[in-house]
């Protein structure tokens, strides 16, 4: 049965693999696109640098458009929190299509927010904590709506605690790290990794339910390639925050290692010349034996 949601879904869809066609055929021409940004972060495993790119170079002209327009960073973020909103209120009903598409364009307007911010010269420490902000009460909104949906369901239900335990783990490692002046580990299942599975995961549930899952062993449909998603973030997204701690407490060990070591060199140091200094010494200097 295709319903008008799957047909909004496929639709945009089909939007998606346009503009990545678009960028392929810029690479054809031009060669690939390059961002500081993106050099300076890289990829990883699960997105990879090539990904990113695309995506950089499908926002770059919209960023500029939103500043031609006037629009402010900040109201770029709060725009980004209310569609970040209804794409949780969709999944809680159970309306992945529309849920995936509000994902998509919550998470578009997260990233042209400091895009916006760069071109129009309004980047600052403000913005920078409100789009922090932003992204967790987003990607909060998206889960706790599966949240919600899992409700009949305990164990997908505990599945997307964990991943939504995961998701905050993470983050959590980066500004620990940032605030200890470690540099953050790299890891997997960083935002835009999450943002991407999930909302794929969300946007192929929108496919599967009506087309393949005709008979429902709960009173609710599964979405199994939600379920997928969220196994991957709260696997993934969890073990990664382990090793993050692991190497923020690694890296301060050696730097409290390296201070204690400065400090017993400084202190002998400080010693030896007050023994150089001292009467004794120089009365021994005076008659040598």
């Amino acid at each position: 049965m295709i319903t008008s949601e799957l047909k909004y879904t496929l639709g945009a869809a089909l939007f998606v693999v346009v503009l990545i066609a678009a960028y392929g055929v810029r690479v054809a021409v031009k060669g690939r696109a390059h961002f500081d940004r993106i050099d300076s972060q890289s990829g990883s495993r699960l997105l990879s640098k090539g990904a990113m790119e695309i995506g950089y170079w499908i926002f770059n002209p919209f960023a500029r458009f939103l500043v031609f327009l006037g629009i402010t960073p900040n109201q770029v973020s709060w725009a980004s929190l209310s569609f970040g909103f209804l794409a949780g209120a969709c999944l809680a009903v159970g309306h992945f299509g529309f849920g995936a598409i509000f994902s998509t364009i919550s998470s578009l307007l997260d990233s042209v927010d400091g895009m916006v911010a760069r071109i129009s010269g309004l980047a600052s420490d403000a913005g920078e904590v409100l789009d922090a902000a932003v992204d967790r009460y987003v990607e909060f909104f998206f889960l706790s709506g599966l949240i919600i949906y899992y409700r009949e369901i305990p164990v997908l239900q505990i599945l997307a605690l964990l991943a939504l335990l995961g998701s905050f783990m993470v983050s959590y490692s980066t500004t620990k790290a940032e605030a200890l002046n470690v540099d953050p580990p790299k890891g997997s299942m960083r935002r835009p990794e999450r943002a991407v599975y999930l909302t794929l995961g969300a946007s192929l549930s929108a496919i599967t339910i009506p087309l393949f899952e005709i008979r429902y062993d709960f009173s609710t449909p599964i979405g199994y390639p939600m379920v997928v998603a969220l196994g991957l973030v709260a696997v993934v997204a969890n073990v990664s925050s382990i090793e993050r701690f692991l190497s923020i407490a690694k890296d301060i060990r050696v730097r409290e290692k390296d201070v204690a070591e400065a400090r017993t060199r400084s202190a002998e140091k400080v010693v030896i010349e007050e023994q150089k200094d001292s009467p004794l010494s120089r009365h021994s200097a005076d008659f040598p034996l």
